[in-house]
């Protein structure tokens, strides 16, 4: 560079930022001066925002079950003699319990086989139940009868957080953490059982259900042939901000998180699936429903597009738009509308259509019906 090239060049750096204030605003005027910022200990005078706002991260704030423990025991067991009197002539059914790999914590579960064992061993299905302080509920017996009738073995675990249990299962909630373990460990009590093949299982769940079966099917480890994650939660960096304070405040301050997104990203990425797509290594299907007013579509969709991205030889993935629901219900439960006495089935076109799907996934891997 000469003498002359290499000062037009300091030249033009010299006035660059006024040729851009120059265009930026018009007359060629400088940029509007910022307001001072409201210093960070300065008062706040809409205190009632700042309470709605407020989500603490400090464990000793974590919500329990309190006085409604009692009656969720009450129900639980109402639940377990429900199941076993109708079981009677149909399955049979236990209540049992197995240790969490993780920790060793008593994990409750439910126990569906056929009545009559086959000589070469049962496929057999971890089902994930959905909801996170909840239980598996008595709703879903149309659905676990279909399942048994078709040959397989199922185990239902009622993992930590789960409601019907008392103060101490309640609170031990980790979302994304040591609840997937608890759910994996199943199988763990699956190797007792000398009718189960341990070559031919599959997990399911729907929602928070679909959320631990993700979780586990995307980790590079894991016994499952393959797996269904209906209207699965995927992400939770997004989700804890679609849903607001009123949802982040009961799981912000559990031990293993302690914050919110912004305070703990690589913790809230570690607990989120969708960004795990990538361990993939067994068959998945997912459905989703555009009506979902719980996962709502925004949030499944990423899961959605991302497995048909990165994953697309082994995602066999379904979009229902505007699935019909029942009475009070809305998309997120479309595939598992029941009776109001939950004897049968409540189907809609989109509910046999998903059903259908799912049980010829499964057959398709893993034989449950298998000479």
């Amino acid at each position: 560079m000469t003498r002359l090239s290499s000062r037009l060049f300091l030249v033009v750096l010299a006035v660059a930022p006024s040729m851009v204030a120059a265009q930026s605003y018009p007359g060629g005027g400088t940029p509007p001066a910022q307001g001072p910022r409201r210093p960070r200990n300065a008062p706040i005078t809409d205190t009632l925002r700042a309470h709605e706002l407020f989500v603490s991260k400090d464990p000793k704030d974590l919500a329990g079950c309190g006085a409604g423990c009692a009656t969720q025991i009450t129900r639980k067991k109402q639940t377990d003699s429900a199941y076993a009197a109708r079981a009677k002539g149909v399955m049979e059914f236990q209540k049992v319990t197995y240790k969490s790999r993780v920790d060793g914590m008593e994990i409750p579960a439910y126990l569906f086989a056929p009545l009559t064992k086959k000589a070469d061993k049962h496929a057999a299905l971890v089902w994930v139940h959905g909801g996170v302080h909840s239980d598996w509920g008595i709703g879903m017996w149309p659905f676990v009868r279909d399942a048994v009738q078709k040959g397989y073995v199922v185990i239902t675990p009622d993992y930590r957080g789960s409601t019907g249990y008392g103060e101490a299962h309640y609170r031990a909630i980790d979302y994304g953490g040591k609840e997937v373990d608890d759910a994996l460990s199943a199988v763990d009590f699956l190797k007792t059982l000398n009718y189960v093949d341990m070559d031919r299982l599959g997990i399911m769940g729907w929602s928070h259900g679909g959320f631990i079966t993700s979780h586990i099917l995307f980790r590079y480890e894991h016994p499952f042939k393959a797996g269904a994650a209906i209207v699965p939660v995927t992400n939770l960096i997004f989700r804890l901000s679609d849903h607001g304070p009123g949802y982040q405040e009961d799981y912000a301050p559990e031990p293993g998180i302690q914050g919110l997104p912004y305070e703990k990203t690589d913790e809230y990425i570690k607990r989120s699936p969708v960004f795990h797509v990538q361990g993939l290594k067994v068959p998945i299907l997912v459905h989703v429903a555009t009506n979902d007013c719980d996962v709502f579509f925004r949030e499944d969709q990423q899961m959605v597009y991302t497995l048909r991205a990165l994953k697309p030889e082994l995602a066999e993935t379904k979009i229902y738009v505007d699935p019909p629901v029942g009475a009070g219900g809305c998309g997120h439960t479309f595939s598992r509308r029941v009776t109001r006495d939950a004897m049968e089935r409540d189907d809609s076109p989109e509910q046999i259509d998903s059903w259908s799907r799912t049980w010829t996934f499964f057959e398709w891997n893993l034989r449950p019906m298998k000479r």
